[in-house]
């Protein structure tokens, strides 16, 4: 059985929709949103990977590496901001993080 493009558009599609009911269901655990996150981001990479294929053109999975870049960069940093909250609050509940003062 040959894949075609719209079985990868659905899978997608289902990665994009499972990571926005776990941005709407939780939002408690900062974890779980930076993972939600992260899912929302490999499921926009597989649309580019998936027309990059294709159509033949590689601009699709030049995109996707720049992406996969700065999602790294975002888990780098969001995990370091979580570290630095839980070592002050005790606590990665998002509404005790809520009530911060600048």
């Amino acid at each position: 059985m040959t894949l075609a493009l719209n079985h990868y558009l659905v899978l997608a599609a289902i990665l994009f929709s499972f990571s926005i009911a776990g941005i709407i269901i939780n939002r408690k655990n900062l974890i779980v949103l930076l993972m939600s996150i992260e899912l929302m981001l490999l499921a926009v990479n597989l649309n580019f990977i998936a027309f990059s294929h294709f159509l033949n053109d590689l601009a699709g999975q030049v995109f996707v590496f720049f992406i996969l870049t700065v999602a790294a960069a975002e888990a780098a940093i969001g995990l370091a901001i979580l570290i630095v909250l839980f070592r002050n609050k005790q606590t990665i509940n998002m509404a005790d993080i809520n009530e911060m003062k600048g």
